[in-house]
């Protein structure tokens, strides 16, 4: 049984800093992909940010210069830290992972998300 566990989120001002973090356990081979994505309130899931095993990062627009996503292979542990947030980065965020279990049945996971709230 594969597990996501995120945990960070929490109540900031505008202008401040929260660190994300979550863990993947469980029987894995290999992580491909580790991700972040986030839910507002009457909207979509949309992604956020996503790392590769090698260290290549992606970032949607609207958090480039301000969210950093980082990862420790050796943990199994995907990071985003989160710089001058704003009122609309208010959401649920959930990490995600494409990962391997023995022998070599790959599938995409979900965490159980954790919430952010900005106040203005």
């Amino acid at each position: 049984q594969v597990q996501l566990v995120e945990s960070g989120g929490g109540l900031v001002q505008a202008g401040g800093s929260l660190r994300l973090s979550c863990v993947a356990s469980g029987s894995i081979l290999d992580i491909n992909v580790m991700g972040w994505y986030r839910q507002a309130p009457g909207k979509q899931r949309e992604f956020v940010a996503r790392i590769t095993s090698s260290g290549i990062t992606n970032y949607a627009d609207s958090v480039k210069g301000r969210f950093t996503i980082s990862r420790d292979n050796a943990k199994s542990t995907v990071y985003l830290q989160m710089n001058s947030l704003k009122p609309e980065d208010t959401a649920v965020y959930y990490c995600n992972s494409y990962l391997a279990t023995w022998p070599s049945r790959w599938a995409d996971y979900w965490g159980q998300g954790t919430q952010v709230t900005v106040s203005s």
